[in-house]
């Protein structure tokens, strides 16, 4: 499944696209919401490893403006549970993604991305 916690650890790995290639935009996207079980513990483990600028950006194209743009230093449940929806709750079930700096489209299809390239394509 296309989660926002999945999308904000993938880049393009295509022949010669070595920079720019993340975070992957979103286009042409269809968006199911699904309840997640809320864990803060795991939220606040997982807070570090994010890249927090792919993460609330990918989240504003998909149309959720919930997080705001610098992560706080003070962590409350209320925050988590924005986190949370966007992390875990947002599930993009048909689209694509697309390499910011090689165009490369990577098709998403019944929640599932396809991240792999032709022969010609891998470096």
């Amino acid at each position: 499944m296309v989660r926002m916690i999945t999308h904000n650890l993938l880049a393009c790995h295509a022949k010669g696209c070595t920079s720019n290639n993340f975070p992957l935009r979103f286009k042409d996207v269809a968006v199911e919401l699904r309840d997640a079980d809320f864990n803060a513990d795991f939220l606040r483990g997982f807070l570090p490893r994010l890249e927090w600028p792919a993460l609330v950006n990918a989240a504003r194209e998909l149309g959720d403006t919930s997080l705001p743009a610098e992560q706080p230093e003070m962590v409350d449940d209320d925050f988590l549970k924005k986190v949370h929806h966007v992390l875990l709750e947002i599930h993009v079930e048909e689209g694509a993604m697309v390499c910011p700096n090689c165009s490369h489209v990577y098709p998403i299809s019944n929640g599932i991305p396809n991240m792999l390239l032709a022969e010609h394509e891998i470096g």
